[in-house]
């Protein structure tokens, strides 16, 4: 349907241009620097974006926020999940993987890995829930439910991967400092898991 290229500009495009304005504001209120995106796969047009809001609910992860957002939406109004893309900053955890695929999701993009969460913004929590909860290091990425694809795997698949590249690295840039004021700033907030 689309390249691999145009994907993944317009993926990032999404995350630099609808998802991060929101996730400065969200870091500034205290929460977590994780966001998402619903997309219209046809168009690539955003439908909804949302960032984390575990100040006022701890299940309002980026994901499950956007997914809260998507279902207040008339159901007359809103587009099948099957229509849509889904767009994660950060690899879901193991509560966003179940939500996905509740709402029937068939796949989803995902910025930062589980690994990059734990080594690069201090936030260690899907890899342990993982461990400690469901005896697993990693979930299936491709299974009967959905299919699920790092943005940097389209990056590497792209002709010309060098722009992409470069707007890959600013976007790490721009969360790495959210991620910073966000680490100084956790002690001032009551998230269970900060």
């Amino acid at each position: 349907m689309h390249s691999d290229s145009t994907l993944a500009t317009r993926l990032l495009d999404v995350i630099d241009r609808d998802i991060l304005p929101l996730t400065r504001a969200g870091v500034a209120a205290g929460n977590k620097i994780f966001g998402a995106a619903l997309l219209h796969k046809e168009s690539l047009e955003t439908f909804i974006a949302e960032t984390n809001n575990e100040i006022e609910n701890p299940l309002w992860h980026g994901e499950m926020h956007a997914l809260k957002r998507f279902y207040e939406i008339p159901a007359d109004e809103r587009p099948a999940t099957s229509d849509l893309l889904f767009l994660s900053t950060h690899e879901p955890c193991s509560l966003c993987l179940s939500a996905i695929t509740w709402c029937g999701f068939d796949n989803f993009y995902y910025f930062f890995s589980h690994q990059d969460s734990r080594d690069e913004f201090a936030i260690p929590h899907d890899l342990k829930i993982l461990k400690e909860v469901f005896g697993q290091e990693k979930y299936q990425t491709e299974n009967e439910f959905w299919t699920s694809r790092s943005l940097y795997q389209l990056i590497e698949k792209s002709k010309n991967s060098e722009p992409l590249q470069a707007h890959a690295l600013s976007i790490r840039k721009q969360y790495e400092a959210l991620s910073n004021q966000y680490q100084n700033d956790k002690s001032d907030n009551d998230i269970p898991l900060s």
